[in-house]
């Protein structure tokens, strides 16, 4: 539950945040390419193309919102053959969908010990994110990619608007106040949970000859929706 603030308090936090923005949109977008047209059309039968393969995929994270939307994604669409998540401790899930989820628990301090986990994957995703601290993972994203895989994609999504329970007072604040505004203004500088989760396993299905790429929030949008603009 997020802890009350006075009001002189949030007054300033709202200006600072509406400073911010105003600031930041007259800054160039940066770099990360989206979706283009002929990309979007083409990812029905890249994904189909993709289940064919047979991969497998682990994810790190996976307790956490993002991760926790992610793993839920990959099992509605059914991309890959295997799925593995890989944690500090043993999740539980009640639903039927997860029953064939692999599990592996892992030191983050020791990874070295705990090669095998990550072995034999095709594709991995790290969604530690800003709390990763807490979960013990110390430099786990720098760690990963010492793994060498053939290709590495970094997001950098802007303020990620979720339903979390687990929040600081000052992100449920923030999450709030990108939540009240236009669109237009909102998309700029956030980004839905399940935005970037579309954004993440579309990136995967499409392919690409860079070894590592960066995604901005405006490129992790594009990619994310990038279903919605073959609707009618």
């Amino acid at each position: 539950m997020p802890v009350a603030l006075s009001a002189a308090a949030v007054a300033a936090l709202l200006a600072a945040l509406v400073a911010a923005l105003l600031l930041l949109r007259l800054e160039d977008a940066g770099p990360g390419a989206g979706s283009s047209m002929a990309e979007s059309e083409a990812l029905p039968k890249l994904r189909e193309d993709f289940r064919m393969q047979n991969k497998s995929v682990f994810i790190l994270g996976a307790s956490g919102e993002t991760g926790r939307v992610l793993l839920k994604e990959i099992l509605e669409q059914s991309l890959f053959s295997r799925v593995t998540v890989i944690g500090r401790r043993k999740l539980t899930f009640d639903e039927e969908a997860y029953k064939n989820v692999n599990q592996e628990v892992v030191d983050f301090e020791k990874l070295d010990d705990y090669a095998s986990a990550f072995q034999g994957h095709d594709v991995g995703f790290c969604c530690l994110g800003t709390t990763r601290k807490k979960a013990g993972a110390g430099e786990v994203e720098d760690r990963v990619e010492e793994l060498k895989f053939d290709r590495y994609s970094v997001f950098r999504p802007g303020v990620l608007l979720c339903d979390r329970q687990e929040s600081r007072p000052s992100e449920w604040l923030v999450r709030k106040f990108f939540g009240s505004l236009p669109q237009s203004w909102a998309s700029g500088h956030s980004v839905p949970v399940l935005t970037v989760v579309r954004a993440m396993l579309n990136n995967a299905v499409r392919p690409s000859d860079k070894e590592k790429e960066l995604l901005d929030n405006k490129a992790i949008h594009d990619l994310g929706k990038a279903d919605d603009s073959l609707k009618p």
